[in-house]
């Protein structure tokens, strides 16, 4: 009896974890619709992180596209390539960055992400969903990801990454949508005619 009662209560306990992992699969699901608009959207974010630096600025994102200004410089990414423009040395530097990089300069980019190699829980409070995304792989950079995500605009409001042993956390508002043209998410040179152009392909 001791012994049924055991593989009862263990089967519920794993119907009880897939359950919740569809559940938690379901609202980033309905996240990343929210932010997957076809025109683009737009948003705030502040960015706390040890092994980056604390900022603010804006960000604008259209599919896999992204564009991100800070008081101390500017990013466009194509889907392909990222232009880094840094004020301060007025210089550009070009690179094709890997999954980890995207992910630590686009709070968004977990909606490349989640949907294959991960693991998800979820607990919610009144007002938010708090997703848990675990890495199934123990050799990828993005090991953790924590996603609060709005009850009523499916909107997250923050994302809490670990790469290695740091954690890089975006707190995001004033989401919108925006009719953004895809040179949105390119560098031009002709509004940076004195910067110096690097390119590290």
């Amino acid at each position: 009896m001791k012994k049924t009662l055991f593989i009862i209560a263990s089967m519920l306990l794993v119907f009880a974890g897939v359950a919740m992992g569809q559940t938690a699969k379901s609202v980033l699901d309905k996240c990343a619709a929210t932010i997957s608009a076809k025109e683009g959207i737009q948003a705030n974010f502040t960015m706390q992180s040890a092994q980056y630096s604390n900022v603010s600025g804006t960000i604008a994102v259209k599919g896999k596209k992204f564009r991100a200004s800070t008081p101390q410089a500017t990013m466009w990414f194509d889907g392909t390539t990222q232009w880094t423009y840094l004020k301060k040395n007025n210089e550009v530097s070009v690179v094709t960055p890997t999954e980890a990089q995207l992910q630590a300069i686009n709070p968004y980019n977990f909606i490349n992400m989640y949907k294959k190699g991960f693991k998800y829980t979820m607990n919610t409070t009144a007002a938010a969903y708090n997703v848990h995304l675990t890495s199934t792989n123990a050799k990828r950079k993005v090991q953790e990801i924590f996603i609060t995500v709005d009850k009523k605009s499916y909107a997250p409001t923050e994302v809490k990454m670990l790469q290695g042993q740091k954690w890089t956390t975006f707190t995001i508002s004033n989401l919108k949508k925006a009719s953004l043209a895809d040179d949105a998410f390119r560098f031009n040179s002709k509004e940076f005619p004195s910067a110096e152009v690097i390119d590290l392909r």
